[in-house]
């Protein structure tokens, strides 16, 4: 989540959400910043030695020491688990010849605690080159997402924003859901929205909505004008794919456009692509904004000529709005339920009124839909909160710093 400033944040943070994963699996085994991850196997070394000395020689368990360097392989680095296995063989020769020669494992077990510690240290090996490959992606991915989805400065356009993005593959951590805001002439437009499907392709269709949003947001001076722009966009992207002959060549975004207007402070502009309406949440409760009525990013060849509707909605003291993909609604619990997002957000801003605030309005949404999930999203979900910072106008003023085309 983004508290007002810098990207949307990580999923290391909840681990509801990426459970199993390697970095999570470290961290249990550091203390103080330090790894205890040879503790473990030390133990069940000294365990089994202590064991084995103060038993009868009938019951010799010495040779379960082979089970040492097995663990050290699953928790510890190569190094480590190359010093339990030789620990291993050493530990079991001292003990096994401090007995009687007609109570000694011998020869046999020898070799069985040799062989096993050898095999433990190849498998770790194979065990931390695959978590270096995994690590490696993770930061390419991550380093995709940050492209896609970039960080937004505190109070960028004169708007206060929180953000939080939860992709379904945590793998890949980056879908189809996109957002950003752009100061334009004027205006600060704010974009939400979400390509249809899954996987590269949608990736690289919210890319290149991205990149057309920043750049005619940074110039045009109308929010018609940028909506136009957008769908240009998208059609084009869909004649590429569809002349390098890829089966994704129908793709579509649903995608919800806002203006900002520096000469109105109370209102706020509206284009609907087909989108989840926006929630407007204040002290005085939640009520939602108008559904939109123009067909999703990459249809609009299907109604030619049809006006650009732009819609102008007033909007309260300290309203809140926001903006979110349909990964939020139709997030299901056990029973099969939807999250009741309205009817939860009117009890948590009437419990504290404070819950209006960007970050916090981001953090309860987040966690709503975690919880009713159970932490398993069937979608990319994305929560924007976006309203007008007080003190501080909208739009591409001096104080962005490149006022000039």
């Amino acid at each position: 989540m983004n508290d007002g400033g810098g990207g949307a944040e990580p999923l290391d943070r909840y681990p509801e959400h990426g459970r199993g994963d390697v970095l999570h699996r470290g961290q249990l085994l550091r203390v103080r910043g330090r790894s205890v991850a040879w503790v473990p196997p030390l133990l069940l070394l000294v365990a089994i030695a202590v064991v084995d000395w103060n038993t009868t020689g009938e019951f010799r368990i010495i040779s379960w020491i082979v089970l040492v360097p097995g663990i050290s392989a699953a928790i510890c680095g190569v190094w480590a688990t190359a010093v339990f296995a030789a620990l291993s063989v050493v530990t079991y020769l001292l003990v096994d010849s401090a007995w009687p020669h007609q109570f000694q494992t011998g020869v046999p077990d020898f070799i069985l605690v040799a062989t096993g510690g050898i095999l433990a240290v190849l498998a770790c090996a194979v065990r931390v080159r695959g978590e270096q490959r995994m690590l490696h992606m993770r930061d390419v991915a991550e380093t995709t997402r940050r492209t896609v989805l970039r960080p937004l400065p505190p109070g960028f356009g004169g708007l206060d924003h929180s953000a939080a993005y939860l992709a379904a593959d945590t793998e890949a951590r980056v879908g189809g859901d996109f957002y950003d805001i752009q100061p334009g002439p004027g205006s600060t437009w704010v974009l939400i929205g979400d390509v249809q499907g899954k996987g590269l392709g949608a990736v690289e269709a919210a890319a290149a909505l991205l990149g057309t949003f920043r750049e005619a947001g940074f110039h045009e001076p109308s929010l018609a004008a940028v909506a136009e722009r957008l769908e240009t966009r998208m059609l084009r992207h869909r004649r590429h794919t569809t002349a390098l002959g890829r089966e994704d060549g129908d793709r579509f975004a649903t995608a919800l456009l806002l203006g900002f207007p520096a000469d109105a402070t109370n209102a706020v502009e509206m284009v609907n692509f087909g989108h989840e309406p926006p929630l407007a949440v204040g002290p005085g409760g939640v009520r939602p904004l108008p559904q939109g009525d123009r067909l999703p990013l990459g249809l609009g060849e299907l109604a030619p000529g049809r006006p650009q509707p732009v819609r102008r909605v007033e909007l309260g003291p300290g309203e809140t709005l926001l903006l979110f993909t349909d990964g939020v609604t139709e997030s299901r619990d056990g029973a099969g339920r939807f999250y009741p997002l309205v009817a939860e957000l009117a009890r948590a801003v009437a419990a504290d009124p404070r819950t209006a605030e960007p970050r916090r309005l981001v953090a309860h949404v987040r966690d709503g839909t975690l919880r009713h999930s159970g932490g398993h999203l069937g979608d990319d979900t994305t929560i924007f909160a976006v309203r007008r910072a007080a003190g501080r106008p909208t739009g591409r003023g001096p104080w962005y710093g490149l006022d000039r085309r």
